[in-house]
């Protein structure tokens, strides 16, 4: 079942005039702003892989990927029950939640068709005693009924692999480790390291070399958008669009253009 924080993204990133819940081919598709598709993506963007992955060939595609600053518990006594209590989830998201997200997502990004959009959000979350599908019952076993958009802190958009540097430390050696990203961002190790697979192997940084057993980085200089301009295809029955969403940056016209019967 759509959840209202998934309806709620869908109209936010809905330009007017535009589609929901389309059918292209085998797919549904989010959102086509006028034969752009958009895609809300609330779970990890590995499980939407292979769907991105087929349509950036012919489409050009934009994967909004929320990412939760902030979440606020609200404990019902039951499903259709009332608040028994309110409380902030002790985690706290931030912006560079998208390279744990991209782990599993760099054989598809970067790519001239795609666009991956990063609202940072606050939420509330309704939640009830249960255990779901679980075989067996845990102590604080809840499910969630419900979760609600309340506020949008920032946003990121990224395309190229050079966007990502936007995220780096400002004092970022020339040649750097794992051990360098994770001080200068005030992560833990692992999550350096983690940061460094990404750049790795979206093309952001290249390999080039090792120091005892640490691999060494170097950042990619910017290619110019030139060397790969993306198809711009349209959605039977939608018109190009004059001007873009206040919410999301203007798609670029570039290409020729195909209609889906």
């Amino acid at each position: 079942m759509e959840t209202t924080l998934h309806h709620q993204l869908k109209e936010k990133f809905r330009e007017p005039g535009s589609e929901i819940e389309v059918k292209i081919g085998r797919y549904r598709i989010d959102v086509v702003n006028h034969g752009r598709l958009v895609e809300i993506q609330r779970s990890g963007l590995a499980a939407i892989r292979d769907k991105v992955a087929a349509l950036v060939d012919d489409y050009e595609v934009d994967v909004v990927k929320p990412l939760i600053l902030r979440k606020r518990l609200i404990k019902l006594d039951s499903k259709e029950g009332v608040v028994i209590g309110k409380r902030w989830s002790p985690h706290r998201g931030s912006m560079l939640d998208v390279f744990d997200e991209l782990l599993y997502f760099t054989r598809v990004f970067p790519h001239p068709n795609l666009r991956l959009i990063t609202p940072l959000i606050e939420i509330e979350e309704y939640r009830f005693p249960g255990h779901g599908r679980r075989r067996r019952r845990r102590k604080g076993d809840f499910e969630v009924k419900d979760q609600y958009l309340t506020e949008v802190r920032g946003m990121e958009i990224f395309q190229t692999a050079a966007d990502l540097h936007r995220l780096l430390p400002a004092d970022l050696p020339t040649t750097f480790d794992s051990a360098s990203l994770a001080q200068g961002l005030g992560v833990q190790r692992w999550v350096g390291q983690q940061i460094a697979y990404v750049l790795r192997h979206t093309g952001s940084a290249t390999l080039v070399g090792k120091q005892g057993n640490a691999n060494q980085f170097k950042l990619t200089k910017p290619k110019s958008q030139r060397n790969g301009q993306p198809t711009k295809n349209n959605v039977e029955g939608t018109k190009t669009a004059s001007e873009p969403s206040a919410d999301v940056v203007a798609p670029s016209k570039r290409g020729g253009r195909k209609s889906v019967a």
